[in-house]
């Protein structure tokens, strides 16, 4: 399997899009390389599980490795466990669902699905890179086109929110390199040889002096792409502001980037320092829980609701991560591919109704579902899998972080946990509010029942990322044994050093 194709073919189609004459061209390729995509990711997906069962125990599969610079040991290596592919699964499913949402985009349609593609590039070479400086690369890849996304076809304080969320991703990303630098110039320090490589680094020791120094700049600067509180004001305006499609890719896609090199980086080569900032991180992450969730139901505009519910829901990510236990890390990976999922349907769904009624304030809404069943069913399922309705994916993943959370025996982490499980509550309240008023009751604009309901291509978009979704809440077990090995080599680099 060569994993370079997951790279290349969003390039290859970005780049065939500029030669595209017409709406209709355009779309028809960007779709037809998305779903090359989701090909490629599923054969990779059951090629992975082939070479586990045939026997091949080597930590990261499908390696790949050329030199890129030489004289700073810079290489361009590849290679993937379960926790990459997971994470690759959920790009495809994104990836898709956000060019079938944008299928009537007419404004500047060639630079549009081009900077969607190239976004997804970024995030598929950042999942398979081995090599600290080359994931550090697609990382800024995954950052630029965002900036544009926003700031051209947003609406609102859009060039506002451009400029906020690209500082605030700039400043993280400047954290991320400078505790990556550290890293590199802390490996074999002796033999004045030093290294990028992900494999390598995992076998040498850092000294706890440096640990202590660059795990906080590495951790603090993915987490801020993470909405690790309270660096996350950067997520309300940066979601509000955007259109439907960079809505889904931020969230679903982007925001996964944070939580991916705060568990594959910071925790897996600084494991003592991952320890001693454990607590640090457990209580950012409650608050973040509980102020998001408190501050969703402050919320009037739905778009509001999402992203400040994100907030809540990422912070479950990031306190599986700092509970340090295989079970809480496993659940935070399972939290990453559920949030992107929920998440990706809930800003469709919303831009589905912001499309029809041009409007996404609650109190202007109402008896949606009898003018748009299908939109409003896919709400309902959005706000369902979001409050962890047994059989969706959220589910899953909240509980298996709250087991993991609760493996822990001393007070602390116990209220924690309690506290993190107590979110759940106000979840339910702002959902089931939200539904009510919107979705529900009677009709309380006339001018909406002349409204029609989902096209053919939101109705694709909206089954694929549901099947996801469904796929995790009633069948858990593959995405578990998936991402399960990869989080138990972490946790076994965390318990050497107890």
């Amino acid at each position: 399997m060569n994993l370079s194709l997951l790279i290349l073919f969003p390039v290859l189609t970005a780049i065939a899009i500029l030669f595209c004459k017409g709406l209709k061209q355009v779309r028809m390729v960007a779709l037809f390389g998305a779903a090359l995509q989701m090909v490629l990711t599923a054969t990779l997906l059951f090629s992975y599980w082939a070479e586990r069962s045939s026997g091949n125990k080597e930590q990261m599969l499908f390696q790949f490795g050329h030199t890129w610079f030489a004289p700073l040991n810079i290489e361009y290596y590849v290679g993937v466990d379960g926790i990459s592919v997971a994470m690759i699964l959920l790009t495809s499913f994104v990836v898709i669902s956000g060019i079938l949402v944008s299928w009537k985009m007419e404004t500047l349609s060639k630079e549009f699905f081009f900077l969607l593609l190239l976004l997804s590039a970024g995030a598929y070479g950042f999942f398979i890179s081995l090599d600290l400086f080359t994931m550090f690369f697609f990382l800024e890849v995954a950052v630029i086109p965002k900036f544009l996304l926003i700031g051209i076809w947003g609406s609102g304080k859009k060039e506002y929110s451009a400029m906020k969320l690209a500082l605030m991703l700039m400043g993280g990303s400047a954290l991320v390199f400078v505790g990556l630098l550290g890293v590199y110039f802390n490996s074999n320090a002796g033999s004045g040889v030093h290294t990028f490589d992900l494999l390598k680094l995992s076998q040498m020791h850092i000294p706890v002096e440096a640990q202590r120094i660059f795990f906080p700049l590495t951790f603090v600067g993915f987490g801020i792409f993470g909405a690790l509180f309270p660096f996350h004001t950067w997520v309300p305006d940066g979601h509000s502001s955007a259109p439907t499609a960079a809505s889904m890719f931020l969230a679903g896609i982007s925001m996964k980037l944070g939580g991916y090199g705060c568990l594959r980086v910071a925790t897996y080569l600084m494991p003592e320092a991952a320890h001693e900032y454990s607590t640090i991180i457990i209580i950012l992450a409650s608050i973040a829980i509980l102020y998001g969730a408190f501050a969703t139901m402050m919320q009037t505009d739905l778009k509001y609701i999402n992203a400040y519910s994100s907030v809540s829901h990422c912070g479950f990510v990031l306190l599986g991560i700092g509970m340090l236990t295989k079970t809480a890390m496993t659940g935070a990976v399972m939290q990453m591919v559920s949030h992107g999922l929920m998440t990706a349907l809930f800003f469709a769904a919303i831009g589905m109704v912001y499309d029809r009624t041009h409007t996404r304030m609650v109190a202007q809404l109402g008896g949606l579902l009898k003018i748009m069943p299908f939109i409003s069913t896919v709400f309902f399922i959005a706000g369902l899998c979001s409050l962890g309705l047994p059989g969706f994916s959220g589910f899953v993943a909240e509980m298996t972080v709250f087991m993991g959370s609760w493996q822990h025996a001393e007070l602390f982490y116990r209220i924690a946990t309690i506290a993190a499980c107590a979110s759940i509550v106000v979840t339910a309240v702002y959902i089931l509010r939200a539904i009510g008023r919107s979705i529900m009751g009677p009709v309380t604009d006339d001018h909406h029942l002349k409204l029609g309901d989902a096209n053919w291509n939101e109705k694709v978009a909206a089954v694929i990322l549901i099947a996801g979704i469904v796929a995790i809440g009633i069948a858990p077990f593959w995405l578990n044994d998936l991402i399960s090995p990869g989080a138990e080599v972490i946790m076994n680099k965390v318990l050497s050093i107890r």
